[in-house]
C-alpha cells in the first residue's frame, strides 16, 4: 500500500505537467524545449519529489543493504549497457514510428527541439539528470527491493507496468519505448544492484535524445 500511495503521490503530479508540456509548433509538430518550463519543473516537482523519496528510503531498515554508495565498478558497466540498451531502443521505436507513419497513414512522432544557448543547455543536463535519478530511485532501488518477495518476472512485470503507465502522455509508441526501458534497467539492477548506472544511464539518454534535436534542426 505504501509503493502505491508514494506513486501516486510521487509521478501524477509528473504525468500532469507532461500533459501540460510545452505546445507543439509549426507544422513538423515540434516540441520546443521550454527554459522556464523545465526551471519551473525541476524547483516544483523533480527535486521535493527526489527529496521525499529519499526521506523515506533513508528511513526503512530493509533499505540498509541499498543505503547510498560511492560509484563502484558495477556502476560503469550498468551505466554502459544501459545507455548502449536504451539507444537501440529508441533508435527501433523512431525506425517504428517513421516506418508506420509511412505506409499506414499514422501521424508521425513529435520531434524534440535541442536547447538554445548555453543557461537552456545546463538546465536540461540537470534536469535529465535529475529526473533518472528520481524515476530510478523509485520504480528500480525502492519498488523492486519492496518487492522481494515476489519472484523475479513478477516484480520485473510489475516495476515496469508503473513505470510505463507513468509515460501515458508521451503516447502508445511512448508507453512501448518504457515498457522495453523499463525491463532493460529492471535487469540490470537486479544484477548489479547498481542505482548510479541505471539512473545515469537512464539520464544520459534524456540528454542524446535533446542532442538528437539538432541534427533533426539543422540536418
Amino acid at each position: 500500500m505504501e509503493a502505491l500511495i508514494l506513486y501516486l503521490v510521487l509521478f501524477f503530479p509528473g504525468i500532469y505537467m507532461g500533459l501540460v508540456s510545452p505546445p507543439l509548433a509549426g507544422e513538423a509538430l515540434t516540441i520546443q524545449f521550454s527554459l522556464v518550463w523545465e526551471l519551473n519543473r525541476i524547483i516544483i516537482y523533480t527535486l521535493p519529489a527526489l527529496a521525499l523519496l529519499w526521506y523515506i528510503v533513508l528511513g526503512k531498515k530493509n533499505f540498509s543493504s541499498l543505503k547510498p554508495q560511492k560509484p563502484r565498478q558495477q556502476d560503469v558497466f550498468s551505466l554502459g549497457i544501459g545507455l548502449f540498451g536504451l539507444i537501440l531502443i529508441g533508435i527501433g521505436i523512431s525506425f517504428v514510428i517513421s516506418l508506420y507513419s509511412r505506409h499506414y497513414g499514422l501521424p508521425e512522432h513529435p520531434k524534440i527541439e535541442a536547447p538554445q544557448g548555453l543557461a537552456a543547455w545546463i538546465v536540461m543536463v540537470f534536469a535529465c539528470l535529475s529526473i533518472g535519478y528520481l524515476e530510478e530511485s523509485y520504480f528500480r532501488y525502492y519498488l523492486l527491493t519492496k518487492l522481494d518477495n515476489y519472484n523475479l518476472p513478477s516484480k520485473v512485470i510489475l516495476s515496469t507496468l508503473l513505470f510505463a503507465f507513468g509515460h501515458i502522455h508521451d503516447g502508445p509508441f511512448g508507453i512501448i519505448n518504457a515498457l522495453l526501458a523499463g525491463i532493460l534497467l529492471s535487469v540490470l539492477f537486479i544484477r548489479y544492484r547498481s542505482l548510479h548506472g541505471i539512473a545515469l544511464a537512464h539520464g544520459f539518454y534524456n540528454i542524446f535524445v535533446y542532442t538528437m534535436g539538432l541534427f533533426i534542426r539543422f540536418g
